[in-house]
């Protein structure tokens, strides 16, 4: 039987991707069953949301007598309360995405390397959903601010901000201790843990297109090589398109699972957490597991 993948353990470049996939595959049910438990909501509410959206903004184009500036009024008209649901969904469903696979992971650690129940997943979610948020929100302004002074500030601390909701979760600690510690473990890491989140997403990148292409082709084609002056995009496809981009979110579970994986590894390289951690178990396990333990 193929050994538990250990998640506090010094890894280079190539190890933190081959495990990654490795941890993934090892953990597949659960990580899937955990996913649509807690996800599953957020995701067929942006789904719902995004296709109502896109059947207002179609009857909108058709409704239009053709004029440029009255087919302008009517695209800003179309923006509704659909489009906001659709934000305000799919924001939350990224926010649940992360406070379940980094509480999986951190749980998976707590247990010993066994995968966590969607009971025991639980009470990590609802305790860190609000908390992940927030910390979401003022990585957001961050990254705004550092690309808008210049791209560099922004690219530089991608990985950096992107550790903080690892550190929270798996440490049960603030944003500014997590701040702080994200900065001190990456020092000296910066390539390899941005290497690593690059490659991750890229992969993600790709496979979500390749999945969603085949319906935007279609749109394309109804919009711009239809016969008929009027707009017309097959329901099927807006449909069928939607549903596969909700559940291509699926994806992201391998660059979050990539992120935590890098901070085991920095957390192991710094402070050595694994090794104290074996160490301190020395002696504590009972050399008879059939034996009581003592009563005083």
């Amino acid at each position: 039987m193929e050994p538990k993948i250990e998640l506090s353990k010094t890894r280079d470049f190539g190890e933190i991707i081959a495990d990654s996939f490795l941890f993934i595959r090892q953990n597949i049910k659960p990580l899937l069953s955990c996913f649509f438990t807690f996800c599953g909501f957020f995701l067929l509410a942006a789904g719902v949301a995004s296709i109502m959206q896109q059947i207002k903004m179609m009857d909108t184009l058709n409704n239009a007598d053709g004029n440029f500036v009255q087919g302008n009024t009517g695209f800003r008209t179309s923006y509704g309360i659909e489009t906001i649901l659709s934000i305000v969904f799919a924001l939350t469903g990224f926010i649940a995405i992360k406070v379940t696979i980094l509480s999986f992971m951190a749980l998976y650690k707590e247990k010993g390397n066994i995968a966590p129940t969607n009971e025991e997943l639980w009470g990590y979610f609802k305790f860190y959903f609000f908390r992940i948020f927030g910390s979401a929100i003022l990585n957001y302004l961050i990254l705004i601010i550092g690309f808008i002074f210049c791209l560099i500030p922004g690219i530089y601390l991608y990985p950096i901000l992107g550790l903080i909701f690892a550190i929270i979760i798996v440490e049960n600690t603030s944003y500014g201790y997590a701040f702080n510690q994200s900065f001190r473990l990456i020092k000296e890491n910066w390539w390899t843990i941005f290497g690593a989140l690059f490659i991750s997403g890229l992969i993600v990148f790709v496979c979500s297109t390749v999945v969603n292409m085949p319906f935007q082709v279609v749109n394309v084609w109804s919009v711009f090589f239809h016969k008929a002056k009027h707009v017309h995009l097959s329901m099927l496809s807006i449909i069928m398109g939607t549903i596969f981009k909700e559940l291509a979110m699926v994806l992201y579970i391998l660059p979050l699972v990539t992120l935590t994986i890098c901070y085991f590894s920095l957390a192991e390289a710094k402070d050595a957490t694994g090794l104290m951690g074996r160490i301190n178990q020395i002696g504590t396990d009972s050399t008879d597991a059939d034996t009581p333990a003592e009563e005083y």
